[in-house]
């Protein structure tokens, strides 16, 4: 696993030293965007459509628009430098039940392994938490998002679930159509709650599967295997570097051609003779 970020867990004068990995992984089935006509993909470029040219990454800056056409600029100096005391440590602010959190604060889930010599305070937290039932509330930062996040136990790791803040939950009454009143027939609702303790099972991941993926793979199988019209080879980028390398060589022989001919009328001048110069067909053939 690949580490997505170094810190420490935080809790009262308790320091844990952890490095961060990504629980999950996009297994989704990604497509580029080809052109139809040659097959080649299809690059995007980050242009200015006021100056009409490509800018490099030295030649851009963070905008914040506060009002419409007008931006306040900040560099990446100055926004490192107001980043929270968080940027480097998991803060754990308090600690709470996992029951009274609604699902719809979480966001990605991270696994934490101690790093360095912060076994002992890791196993501690972690079996801490295991006894006591407790989740810890912190708050950290990633790639310059501050969040709040869930630390709990999870088997023998400790992991962290992101979250957001209140203020970035919608408020249900910005749902259109939601019922103001529940009216339901009692007979149907009977039947209705009938039929969930029917379908009502144990939780077991393992039996959920991404049936759109598993198509979408067969199907790009099945065109492979084919080899038709669907299938396509981008064609070779040309090689510009030879044609660089050929206008480098021709300019050095240019340049070794004038040296020598010039060297050649200093002789001359120095000596009272004029000597002339060297003119063969072969000194004018282009080089290929």
């Amino acid at each position: 696993m690949q580490t997505v970020w170094k810190g420490a867990i935080s809790f009262g004068l308790v320091h844990v030293p952890v490095k961060m990995f990504a629980s999950t992984e996009d297994k989704d089935v990604h497509f580029r965007l080809i052109h139809k006509a040659c097959g080649t993909p299809v690059s995007y470029v980050r242009t200015c459509p006021h100056c009409e040219t490509r800018v490099e990454w030295e030649d851009i800056a963070r905008g914040y628009e506060y009002e419409k056409g007008r931006f306040v600029l900040f560099d990446e100096e100055e926004l490192e430098a107001i980043k929270p005391e968080s940027a480097r440590t998991i803060r754990i602010l308090d600690f709470v039940s996992l029951e009274e959190i609604d699902p719809i604060y979480f966001q990605k889930t991270y696994y934490l392994s101690p790093d360095q010599a912060g076994e002992g305070a890791y196993a501690l937290l972690l079996e801490a938490m295991r006894q006591t039932g407790r989740i810890g509330i912190a708050r950290v930062a990633i790639r310059s998002k501050s969040s709040l996040a869930a630390i709990r136990a999870y088997g023998d790791c400790i992991c962290m679930e992101t979250m957001f803040y209140p203020d970035e939950i919608r408020s249900l009454e910005a749902v259109p159509n939601l019922p103001k009143e529940t009216r339901v027939d009692p007979r149907e609702l009977d039947l209705a709650k009938m039929l969930i303790e029917q379908l009502t099972a144990p939780f077991d991941a393992a039996k959920y599967t991404d049936d759109y993926r598993a198509a979408v793979l067969d199907a790009i199988g099945r065109k492979i295997a084919g080899q038709g019209a669907d299938v396509v080879a981008a064609p070779a980028a040309e090689r510009t570097n030879v044609i660089d390398l050929m206008a480098a060589l021709q300019a050095s022989l240019e340049a070794v051609k004038n040296k020598g001919e010039a060297g050649e009328a200093g002789a001359g001048a120095a000596d009272g003779t004029s000597r002339p110069k060297r003119r063969t067909a072969r000194a004018k053939e282009p080089v290929r």
